[in-house]
């Protein structure tokens, strides 16, 4: 399911609610959750799971295609955990 998908099925869901505002909360989460995760913050959604960010350090690697070794400069990546909750939920 896409931003869309997720947007269209609380429309269906939520009739009192415009689907332009459902449109813009889901947008402001997002951007909400972005900014954090720039800023080096965790985001954690109780039930749900945890955001936060990983450091990768600075390495050697190859160009797959040539085989010609590149440095890898440092650099972040978002990390996803799942709540005990979220775990149970998709396990049952």
């Amino acid at each position: 399911m896409n931003k869309s998908g997720i947007i269209n099925n609380l429309a269906e869901k939520q009739k009192f609610l415009l689907k332009k505002d459902i449109e813009d909360s889901v947008t402001l989460i997002v951007e909400s959750l972005t900014k954090a995760l720039s800023d080096g913050d965790r985001v954690e959604l109780r039930g749900f799971g945890s955001f936060s960010i990983r450091e990768r350090n600075e390495r050697i690697s190859r160009n797959p295609k040539t085989g010609k070794s590149i440095s890898v400069q440092k650099k972040f990546h978002p990390y996803f955990r799942a709540s005990k909750n979220l775990k149970k939920i998709i396990n049952n």
